[in-house]
């Protein structure tokens, strides 16, 4: 909450948070001005929402919307179900007229209707924006000598921090420790610590303190860091929404980023261990189902950008992402075949002499001639496939087996004593001796450069500004990236301002910080040039980097052509908004979609007699990539959303033109 606060006070935005971490003094304090109406945003946890006497200052604020963020949580088929925000849905009741938002990055289908039903959404507009982070690259090393592997990866990114993601306490503490000693400054966090240790370590973080946080999962929620630039999975995640949230705190300002996960099957069979402990049998079958996923995802052989999003029912249409270990440096494949009819002949050798599957465990054993109790009793090594496998090692065998099922040779159960059984695909395959491709094991492969995102730049100029904000932001007792991002510095770096008006045109410089930092950093870049070169850049006219489009979305969705349609028949967006049920912003934003691809928007049906002219004086001031220095600097007068049509207008009138 915090963090968050601090972001949107910086802006010049009224907001404030009330949590446990306030004493009654500052709780009054803030209290005083929520009554007086000095507030625009309220932050607070659902547990001190739904108390009766805050519940009766609500209504008397007068709330004009609530937004529930992290609202997976609602859901039992979330990630991260917490029973408290189930009580949120009493606010439909007590607050029948007021709007409720619901958001989350990782609501797979089944959890976004969960969310609808417990929160009492009437009709409500989904919006489902494309999960695909194309700044992050994914990779997968096999796990072996994991701290070396650590080590290796921070000492070839010497000035970048990040999250390290541990399983256990004792394991974010023990290699908190280590890091320090081989000198990388680094915290632990994690529940068991106290709330004190807890802040000063996220603190010490966000501040550019420490280069390193090695973490649980409790570390993340809500943390608003932008220039995280890696996150390090240590062990394996218990499922893909856990991983896909917690590489999701990578590279949120847009710059190339890195994730990076250690795996070991033997990660999954611990915990597996721990899945076993559960006492809902539902609990144990919906947590085996998504370590399956997760282990699947670990060692597919594909782009691992398709099967992440496709995991969220998203289509990536894409050859190659060029953004993760399988598209940069594919693994390396084999003629599987004899080893694949090895394995599912021993499966239904196994079935039919005992009338019952086993796991693949048993299966491994059988083929690699191992002298167990259960072989004896059951008469296995009896069977024609006892023995015939010695030519892999067991690990070997259970590669083979895994990937077999996820080719859908193979089906396993997600019981506690999960069974092998042949699919029809697999009797085919057998049957007609069918060519079957299998491949290495994953392998840590070189990183390689990136591309989506990345922006050249003058780095000892970047350093050095990276110093004056770490100074600034300790003078104000705010994080580092509330002066300005990663994404502006480098901006800054790469055009070198030399003037108010060149340092308007900055990302993220809006009035408000152009006063408070433009005479400052100006000197500092002035000074940097006296004693070097001027850098030059294969493009100098930097812009912010523009969003990606929804991986296989067509030109224009069918949404956008249906406003497109309302619009050229002459209705107003107002009323467009109004008969599709969404908010003017989305109509606006269905527009703007529409210019980008050349239909012809009329901007004098929107803008009134000189403001047209106002905007692109603006913009070309300010530059095309800071929405908020125009927003500003025109007192707020049109919406963002207007804004970002009058752009891809003018962008597109610029294209033909060119």
């Amino acid at each position: 909450m915090k963090d968050q606060v601090d972001a949107m006070q910086a802006s010049g935005v009224a907001a404030t948070f009330l949590n446990s971490s306030l004493g009654a003094g500052g709780s009054r304090d803030r209290l005083r001005g929520l009554h007086n109406g000095e507030f625009r945003l309220l932050y607070v946890a659902p547990e001190r929402l739904m108390l009766s006497g805050f519940l009766d200052d609500l209504k008397r604020w007068k709330v004009n919307l609530f937004a529930i963020d992290e609202a997976h949580c609602i859901s039992e088929w979330g990630h991260d179900f917490r029973p408290e925000y189930r009580q949120i849905a009493q606010l439909r009741e007590i607050f029948p007229n007021v709007p409720l938002m619901a958001l989350t990055a990782t609501a797979t289908d089944r959890v976004r209707g969960d969310i609808v039903k417990h929160l009492g959404l009437r009709d409500p507009a989904c919006f489902v924006a494309s999960f695909n982070r194309p700044n992050l690259t994914y990779r997968v090393a096999g796990k072996s000598g994991a701290y070396g592997q650590v080590v290796e990866f921070l000492r070839a990114r010497p000035n970048d921090g990040g999250i390290i993601y541990c399983q256990s306490r004792k394991s974010t503490e023990g290699l908190a420790q280590k890091l320090n000693e081989d000198g990388v400054r680094a915290v632990a966090y994690h529940a068991g610590m106290e709330s004190a240790d807890r802040s000063k370590s996220q603190e010490a973080f966000i501040r550019d303190e420490v280069r390193v946080v090695c973490a649980t999962i409790a570390f993340g929620m809500g943390i608003n860091k932008p220039n995280v630039r890696f996150v390090i999975h240590y062990d394996l995640p218990k499922n893909i929404e856990s991983y896909y949230q917690e590489t999701g705190r990578a590279g949120r300002d847009g710059l190339p980023s890195e994730c990076l996960l250690l795996f070991s099957p033997g990660d999954a069979v611990k915990y597996g261990q721990f899945i076993d402990e559960k006492t809902d049998p539902n609990e144990q079958r919906i947590a085996r189902e998504q370590l399956q996923q997760m282990v699947h995802y670990a060692e597919c052989n594909g782009c691992r950008r398709v099967e992440l999003l496709g995991y969220f029912s998203e289509d990536f249409t894409e050859e190659n992402c060029g953004a993760c270990d399988n598209c940069l440096s594919p693994r390396a494949t084999f003629d599987g075949t004899l080893a694949a009819q090895k394995l599912l002949s021993c499966v239904f050798r196994v079935r039919e002499r005992s009338g019952f599957g086993v796991g693949l465990n048993h299966i491994v054993e059988v083929l690699t001639g191992a002298d167990t109790e259960k072989i004896r009793r059951w008469g296995h090594e009896q069977l024609s496939t006892y023995g015939i496998g010695k030519e892999h090692t067991r690990a070997e065998w259970s590669a083979i087996g895994r990937e077999l099922i996820r080719l859908g040779l193979l089906a396993q159960t997600a019981e506690k004593f999960s069974t092998l059984q042949i699919t029809d695909e697999g009797r085919a395959a057998l049957k007609d001796r069918r060519k079957i491709t299998l491949t290495r094991p994953v392998a840590a492969p070189e990183p390689k450069a990136h591309r989506v995102g990345e922006i050249a730049c003058d780095e000892a100029l970047f350093d050095r500004l990276r110093a004056l904000r770490k100074r600034l932001a300790d003078e104000r007792g705010v994080p580092p990236y509330i002066v300005f991002s990663d994404v502006s510095l480098r901006q800054m770096a790469r055009n070198y301002p030399a003037s108010e008006a060149d340092f308007a045109r900055i990302s993220g410089v809006g009035e408000k910080k152009l006063r408070e930092f433009g005479a400052t950093f100006l000197g500092e870049i002035a000074a940097h040039l006296e004693t070097n070169a001027r850098q030059i850049f294969a493009d100098d006219s930097f812009s912010a980097p523009a969003a990606a489009p929804a991986p296989g979305r067509a030109s224009l969705g069918d949404s956008a052509r249906e406003t497109l349609r309302r619009f050229k028949a002459g209705q107003e967006v107002e009323r467009i908004a109004r008969e599709r049920d969404v908010v003017v912003n989305t109509v606006l934003g269905h527009l703007a979609e529409c210019a980008t691809v050349g239909e012809a928007i009329d901007l004098r049906r929107l803008l009134a007699v000189g403001d047209e002219q106002a905007i692109e004086e603006a913009f070309r001031k300010f530059g095309y990539g800071n929405l908020m220095g125009v927003f500003e600097t025109l007192g707020q007068k049109h919406s963002t959303g207007l804004l970002r049509l009058v752009r891809a207008v003018k962008g597109a009138e610029r294209k033909r033109a060119s």
